[in-house]
């Protein structure tokens, strides 16, 4: 079974699945926002924190602090994610309680 085009431009999965949450190999949809991170825990039951760095500024001191972020994805079976990659993820509808993001792409 071929991946399906999912409307964003990322790299297709080369191994298939039959996972019900995958955007290439079900119905799945994908939709709304866009993040690259790194793979801070490893998947587990299929879910895997990611994490970036983003900057915000501060109207006091008139400086930018570095916060971070950590946001719970769905990882289907086509990819092979372990910690350290890093991935892109989009937003989907609730998988559960507090997955709502979807891994498109690990890139090396």
């Amino acid at each position: 079974m071929k991946a399906r085009n999912i409307g964003v431009e990322v790299a297709s999965p080369e191994k298939e699945c039959n996972d019900a949450h995958c955007p290439f190999h079900s119905n799945f949809g994908v939709r709304g926002r866009t993040f690259e991170g790194i793979v801070i825990r490893n998947p587990f039951h299929r879910t895997a924190v990611i994490e970036f760095q983003r900057l915000f500024y501060l109207h006091k001191y008139e400086r930018y602090e570095k916060r971070r972020t950590r946001i719970k994805a769905h990882v289907p079976g086509c990819f092979d994610v372990t910690t350290g990659n890093k991935v892109v993820i989009m937003e989907s509808r609730p998988i559960s309680k507090t997955k709502n993001f979807v891994v498109l792409e690990v890139k090396k």
